[in-house]
This record gives C-alpha cells, structure tokens and sequence, in this order.
C-alpha cells in the first residue's frame, strides 16, 4: 500500500541531498544551451533508472534481520552525513555539445551524463538505504523520482534564480542534518528494537 508519509520524507532527504550536487549544476548548463524538455526527458529518464536499481538494492537488505538491517542503514546515514558536511566542491564540468538540436541527441546527451555522473551518488545510496529502512519499495521509489525530477527541472529552469537566494552550504547542512536525525533512529532500532 502507498504511503504519502513515507513518499513525502524520501522526497524531502532525497530533494535536499541532491540539489547541493551537481546534477543541478549539469541541468543548468544543458537548459541554457538546448530546449529544456528535450534535456528533462533525458535526465528524468536517467534518474527513473537510477531509483530502480537503488530500490532493488534496497529491497534484498530487507532479507536481512531486521537489527542488522538498521545498523547497516544507521552506519551509512552517518557516513552519508558525513560525506555532505566533508565534501569539497567540484569543479563544474564539461559537457560536450550533441551535433544538433533534435529529441535524441539532446535528451540522450542528458541522459548519458546523468547516468554515468549519478552512478552509486550519494543519493543512490540513500533511496537504498531508505527503501531498506521503509520496506515499501513503492513509496520511496515515488518519493525519490519526484525528487530527482524536482532537483533536475529547477536546475534546467531556475537554477540561477535559486541559488541567488539560497546558499548550497546551508541546502547541504540541512540535508546531512536530516541524515543525522535518520541515522540516530536507525541506530536506536539496531540497539534497542
């Protein structure tokens, strides 16, 4: 059964984990260059791909016993956090231009970034991690997408805009901050449940 509760707390780790990234970065340098839905249907495609795997991965720790599961999931919560508030800012970088402007070239330019740069990204990890915690494949796999497509299209349409008002040191506090929270809860459920 779908659960909006869970859906809505993926979105929200996932959303801001990722918008400090450079999935933005890259989505603002493929919008201003080529028709922005050709560069959505690219990224949009790429990342429904990316939830997939990390929801499968998920799904096999949930075989697991269930304290070793929230350690697990607890441990990398807190590297994951830790990886947010040590990482040092990439360079931005270079995206090669397709031929020409068509559906295909740019949306598989968009597509091809994104699944080679996003590959065991930090939020991968975390749609894992957070479809072991939930044990509802459904739900954090709706709840990342939308994320992912969230973060990608305000990177294609706004990014500018965005990041004039909102500093990416305090998204990426906020987001290993809400980390910490989920790897104490994981934790306390390894040990006391």
């Amino acid at each position: 059964m779908f659960s909006f509760t869970v859906a809505a707390v993926v979105f929200g780790v996932v959303f801001l984990a990722e918008l400090p990234d450079k999935t933005a970065l890259a989505g603002l340098m493929l919008g201003t260059r080529y028709r922005a839905s050709y560069v959505f249907a690219g990224v949009a495609a790429a990342f429904l791909v990316h939830v997939a795997l990390a929801i499968a991965a998920g799904s096999v720790l949930t075989l697991l016993p269930h304290r070793w599961v929230q350690g697990v999931v607890g441990v990398l919560f807190l590297a994951g956090a830790a990886v947010l508030l040590f990482k040092k800012d990439d360079d931005e970088e270079e995206v090669k231009k397709p031929a020409d402007q068509s559906f295909w070239k740019v949306s598989g330019a968009g597509f091809m970034m994104i699944l080679v740069a996003e590959f065991g990204d930090m939020t991968q990890i975390m749609t894992a991690n957070l479809a072991a915690r939930y044990d509802d494949p459904v739900s954090v796999g709706v709840g990342a997408v939308l994320a992912l497509w969230a973060v990608a299209g305000l990177g294609i349409v706004g990014g500018r805009t965005l990041m004039k008002y909102v500093p990416l040191k305090l998204i990426t506090k906020i987001a290993a901050g809400v980390m910490l929270v989920l790897a104490g809860f994981s934790l306390y459920e390894a040990v006391g449940g």
